[in-house]
């Protein structure tokens, strides 16, 4: 940790109401103090870093300029909320950021009345505010709804949706782009930043409303509207916004208060209707490690301030997206027919190793998971074999394509399910926790769950060559095992799995998924209690192994089933089908482990599972209780022994 930033200004500020008295100079140290300490804080926690920095003076102008919480601030992909925390009475907990117990890595209704909506999935603002914009109308009430949107999440079609609405109806609200990779905008200069000035002013829609009644009687209204569109389209780049109904106002200088703040002012003045202001950033600006590399510094590990080096792990296993990369990329170069889609995600999915080598079949859809998954079902049509590599909480997003564009069609799509279960500081909005229920409930989906690194490569092997319908595998977020990768991995016999401790009449352990090792963990706590335990690996939860299932319920007193999902999972399809062969009857006693019912907040990742129930000892223990007999207590001091 280094010595903390100074922060004269800074902490001075307990709530945005204390910037009232501040000046435009006091205001630009404030945004400097404001990102130091958003370095500094990020240091020691680790996060989300390069969007924050690109936000500091932007979000310095909003709430200096707006009445916040009154007037509605919605931040879309709410990792760039760190600087809006430490000026809405948060600064005195910022170093325990995505920390158990601390604050969230993105905005939280629940954690402060500044956060009128939480946001981690993108392209969410527009839609949230034009509801909070209505609601304000209906209830005859006065305040502003500022939306920032940005950092890729106007690639996603729900912003434009949202917009289409927005601008048909004529709601009153401000929609800022943070432009922060120059996709939309032409270069911002002296000329651009007057013109903007110039058209937020109000003598210009003084000028304009005049004009417009001048012209009116004449007939010539419409061309006159044409022309003034097409000029400033022309000088300023806003013919899309303009044409979906809001005022366009920009490319401006994000970095530039001299520019933000007369024009926020004016935006705030005008009562006629949605208007788009168009801020050109820098994603990571003020901390040349960030600026030179916005992809490695978008998120990142502890870091030492002074270098910009990120803390390393310990040299252990490679971790699962890279099993899952290499491995296709090594597929590939035996089939031509295999393709690689990721949405805005290539390094987190580890895609970009396939990239490298197969640029022309490697395709980043950006934020824009249900035109990805309906593409992969078009390359599939066409007879490619698409892998679409998709967090398990971003694939939701794109549910109704896999259902109707893809299963009800029997095309092969290979979806690899990244992050699968419990990510530790990214917290609830982040978990991997539906998809086996999601995709289990689709007919003729081939669920798998990888149970170590091995395993997966075998998994991404099957999966190339199930070519009569959609399948799926699973895989965690972290490190594997460390056990060894086949270079050229077997497949898998589909609806298989195995066995792999054999034990006696009394317990039978059936894992779906990387919980396996836990559990073999489990079975020599309760081989230390005189038991010996069965331990299979389910492999696949659809077409869920039968055979398998039928025995281990057959040849045991007490059947626990363990998954990283939720309820409604693996262990209810196991369920349905031992009642519907009449195992339940014949006195089996059946635990079903699974993620709780709830939404578990950020922690480390050993007291996420601790509090779901999912490590060893709680399996050895729903074991015990289930038989009926032994020392619980004496299995939980074993374990913490």
């Amino acid at each position: 940790m280094t010595d903390l930033p100074n922060t004269r200004l800074l902490d001075s500020v307990n709530t945005p109401h204390d910037l009232n008295g501040l000046g435009r100079e006091d205001l630009k140290r404030l945004a400097e103090e404001v990102r130091n300490e958003v370095i500094d804080a990020v240091s020691v926690t680790g996060g989300h870093l390069g969007s924050g920095l690109g936000v500091v003076e932007m979000t310095v102008a909003i709430h200096a300029v707006f009445d916040t919480p009154d007037d509605k601030l919605i931040f879309d992909v709410g990792h760039q909320c760190y600087p809006h925390k430490l000026l809405t009475a948060r600064k005195d907990r910022i170093r325990t950021l995505r920390q158990g117990g601390g604050l969230s890595g993105f905005t939280k209704r629940s954690e402060s009345e500044y956060d009128p909506f939480g946001a981690a999935h993108a392209s969410t603002s527009i839609s949230a505010g034009f509801g909070f914009a209505k609601s304000r109308d209906l209830q005859e009430k006065d305040n502003h709804v500022v939306c920032v949107i940005g950092d890729g999440a106007m690639s996603a079609g729900m912003a434009y949706e949202a917009m289409n609405n927005v601008g048909s109806d004529g709601s009153r609200m401000i929609v800022i782009l943070n432009d922060n990779d120059m996709s939309i905008a032409p270069p911002v200069g002296a000329m651009s930043h007057y013109l903007s000035k110039l058209v937020s002013s109000r003598s210009y829609r003084g000028l304009r409303r005049l004009a417009k009644r001048m012209v009116k009687p004449i007939g010539l209204e419409e061309p006159t509207r044409k022309a003034e569109e097409y000029l400033r389209g022309f000088a300023m780049g806003g013919t899309l916004f303009e044409e979906l109904g809001f005022y366009y106002i920009g490319p401006i200088d994000g970095h530039d208060l001299d520019v933000l703040l007369p024009i926020l002012e004016n935006a705030k003045r005008m009562q006629d209707g949605p208007i788009l202001i168009h801020a050109v950033t820098q994603k990571g600006k003020g901390y040349a490690p960030a600026e030179n590399s916005a992809d490695k510094y978008h998120g990142v590990s502890k870091f030492s301030v002074v270098t910009g080096e990120q803390q390393k792990g310990a040299g252990g296993p490679p971790k699962y997206q890279k099993v899952f990369g290499e491995t296709l990329t090594r597929l590939a170069e035996d089939d031509d027919r295999i393709c690689a889609i990721t949405a805005a995600m290539p390094s987190g999915t580890s895609t970009d190793i396939f990239a490298k080598a197969f640029p022309d079949r490697h395709f980043d859809v950006g934020i824009a998971e249900q035109h990805g998954v309906t593409f992969a079902a078009g390359l599939a049509a066409d007879g490619m074999r698409p892998f679409a590599a998709i967090y398990s909480t971003f694939l939701q997003r794109g549910y109704d394509q896999v259902v109707h564009d893809v299963a009800i069609q029997k095309l092969p799509v290979r979806f690899a399910i990244d992050r699968a279960g419990l990510v530790g500081a990214d917290g609830q909005t982040h978990a991997g926790s539906f998809d086996v229920g999601y995709l289990g409930a689709l007919p003729g989906m081939v669920c798998m769950a990888a149970s170590d690194e091995a395993e997966l490569a075998r998994m991404v092997r099957t999966a190339q060559l199930i070519d009569d319908g959609p399948s799926a595998f699973r895989y965690p977020r972290g490190e594997g095992l460390g056990v060894e990768i086949p270079d050229n991995p077997e497949p898998l016999e589909i609806g298989k799995g195995r066995v792999v401790r054999s034990g006696g009449s009394s317990i039978a352990i059936l894992s779906y998924g990387t919980r396996l090792a836990e559990c073999l963990k489990a079975a020599d706590m309760l081989a230390a209690q005189g038991l010996s335990p069965t331990v299979a690996d389910a492999r696949f939860a659809k077409p869920l192994d039968h055979d398998l299932v039928e025995r281990l319920a057959r040849e045991h007193e007490v059947l626990v089933t363990i998954e990283e999902g939720a309820r409604g999972g693996f262990g209810a399809f196991v369920l349905h089908h031992l009642a519907g062969a009449g195992a339940l009857d014949k006195g089996l006693k059946i635990r079903t482990l699974t993620l709780p019912d709830v939404f578990q907040d950020q922690d480390k990742p050993y007291e996420m599972y601790e509090r779901a129930g999912l490590n060893a000892r709680h399996v050895a223990a729903a074991a015990i209780e289930a038989l009926g007999r032994g020392d619980v207590a004496e299995i939980e001091a074993f374990a913490a022994g």
